[in-house]
């Protein structure tokens, strides 16, 4: 797993929450949920959804409905920003 608190540097640069919500998504092997990212990356539920919300409307995830689960998944735009993200993050 990646970490995100190796450098005080990316801390300045980087919101640290969204960007570890996106590197998560795009190194999960598996379907993830909200639920499962608030665990992941140490936040509260309320405050993932509304991250959720605000990188929806950016185009960068898409949320895919099964009954009354919402599956995350980025889409290629989501998925290039969190590439970058992770090649920055090893620059520091």
């Amino acid at each position: 797993m990646f970490n995100f608190r190796k450098s005080k540097y990316f801390d300045v640069i980087f919101r640290e929450k969204p960007a570890m919500l996106l590197v998560t998504l795009l190194e999960s092997d598996k379907e993830i949920y909200a639920s499962t990212l608030a665990k992941t990356i140490d936040c509260t539920y309320s405050h993932v959804v509304k991250l959720l919300k605000e990188m929806n409307k950016a185009g960068l995830i898409v949320f895919q409905k099964r009954g009354r689960l919402k599956i995350l998944t980025l889409t290629k735009k989501g998925e290039n920003l969190a590439q970058h993200i992770r090649e920055a993050r090893s620059l520091l």
